[in-house]
């Protein structure tokens, strides 16, 4: 949803898809290599860049649900540089082949977002964050993010056509799993950049919020699928420097 194409890389460990929009946002999905029931990589790592929209529409060309009493099986292979992503997805019989065309990927922007830089982080129930989203003005520009080892410890605000509003939640707070705040930070981020990650935080059970010396922003998402499987989606913000050079 930040793009149409995506980079993926695929090593040993598991399976990364990776989108960017304006140098300003990149989304990561990770997915572990024992989430698959079968999974193997030949070479130390293997990088294409693919369609997204494209590679959905083949993942969903049975329905997005499947019927009751049956599911759909996915066998993905790629021959290498140069070839297409092949699908085999099989349903109640039917079997189905897709080639989705590949691409030369390109260089990623490397946020250096590493946990010896975090300043500040909180782990929040999903449903928290799903709340305030649904509360406050999201018609501004911007939205702010305040983290504090005092009050107000964690507090979201908006500036929109109906004013300013602000949701804050205490550190003892029955939705804070983990509060972990050395300094008081302020910063603003645009909203449009975020708003796409509200799908993953539809899906998500729990939520990182991390900021870093910069004031750049990591959002971690935890998904559980129906057989306890966890994979990760991550949101990588860089601070809207123009609202911090207008308050100035």
């Amino acid at each position: 949803h930040v793009q149409e194409h995506g980079t993926c890389l695929a090593t040993a460990r598991g399976l990364r898809v990776t989108v960017e929009n304006a140098k300003c946002i990149q989304a990561v999905l990770r997915r572990t290599g024992e989430i698959f029931q079968e999974y193997a990589v030949q070479e130390e790592s293997v990088m294409f860049r693919i369609n997204l929209s494209v590679l959905l529409d083949c993942l969903t060309i049975f329905g997005t649900s499947s019927l009751p009493g049956t599911s759909t099986a996915l066998r993905m292979c790629y021959r290498g540089y140069g070839y297409p992503l092949m699908l085999f997805l099989e349903e109640g019989g039917v079997v189905t082949v897709c080639k989705v065309n590949t691409q030369e990927p390109e260089e990623l922007l490397d946020f250096d977002f590493c946990s010896t830089k975090v300043v500040n982080k909180i782990i929040l129930q999903s449903e928290g964050l799903r709340e305030a989203f649904a509360e406050l003005d999201m018609t501004g520009e911007v939205l702010q993010i305040t983290m504090s080892p005092d009050k107000p410890y964690f507090r979201l605000s908006t500036f929109g056509n109906a004013g300013s509003a602000h949701l804050d939640y205490p550190r003892d707070s029955d939705l804070m799993e983990a509060f972990q705040c050395n300094q008081t930070q302020t910063n603003r981020y645009k909203i449009s950049l975020l708003k796409p990650s509200t799908k993953a935080l539809a899906l998500s059970c729990k939520v990182s919020i991390r900021t870093d010396a910069r004031g750049f922003l990591s959002l971690q998402y935890m998904i559980r699928n129906e057989d306890g499987q966890i994979c990760f989606v991550e949101y990588y913000c860089c601070p809207d420097e123009e609202s911090a050079e207008a308050e100035l």
